[in-house]
């Protein structure tokens, strides 16, 4: 499935100015890391770390930065969000300023700006998923380029599973025209940012 030119200009447009409107912010957060395995031994690591995931079919790299503790990321099996709903995995600032707050997400802007993601599409998935994806005849994740939020992140609460609500992305990508899948994927930017401010925390 083709990606429009007009939603490739919306992603880059936005992810950096978002790397620049945010710059003050990703520095408090190099402090606070920094200050973290200062003063906290078991949390010393690298400040970023990668996963591979999919998207388009192929696997790439998704960037992060790093919330769980070394130890424990050693044992993550290349998935680690299963490990960081328990908060003893996490380190200081993982679990006093990034998760809170998502801004462990916020490397995921350079995947954007490298069109590894978009802005807008199916949550990246690591390999060993989108395989058992496959075999149950989902291969939607082959098509679509993965995003950093979907329909399926926002809309906590509502029961819908997660892959009809991509295929039902995949299908508006597939029949609507070009600025109208941007007029859509600015909705769902909008809707994630409502859903962020109320602190109600976007579905995965």
């Amino acid at each position: 499935m083709t990606r429009p030119l007009s939603k490739r200009l919306l992603d880059v447009a936005v992810a950096g100015a978002l790397l620049v409107v945010l710059a003050p912010l990703i520095a408090v957060v190099i402090v606070a890391f920094a200050l973290d395995v200062l003063l906290q031994r078991r949390d010393r690591g690298k400040l970023f770390y990668r996963e591979e995931r999919i998207s388009r079919g192929r696997p790439f790299d998704l960037l992060k930065f790093r919330t769980l503790r070394t130890d424990v990321l050693e044992r993550s099996a290349g998935h680690a969000r299963l490990l960081e709903a328990d908060s003893a995995n996490l380190t200081w600032v993982g679990r006093r300023v990034l998760k809170p707050w998502y801004l462990d997400e916020l490397p995921q802007l350079w995947n954007v700006l490298r069109g590894e993601i978009s802005l807008v599409g199916p949550r990246p998935w690591p390999p060993g998923l989108v395989a058992q994806q496959r075999a149950e005849g989902l291969t939607y994740r082959d098509a679509l380029t993965a995003g950093l939020t979907g329909p399926a992140q926002v809309t906590k609460g509502s029961g819908q599973l997660y892959a009809d609500l991509d295929l039902e992305y995949a299908e508006r990508m597939r029949t609507l025209g070009s600025w109208a899948i941007v007029r859509y994927d600015l909705e769902i930017l909008f809707r994630t940012i409502a859903v962020l401010a109320r602190g109600e925390g976007l579905s995965y």
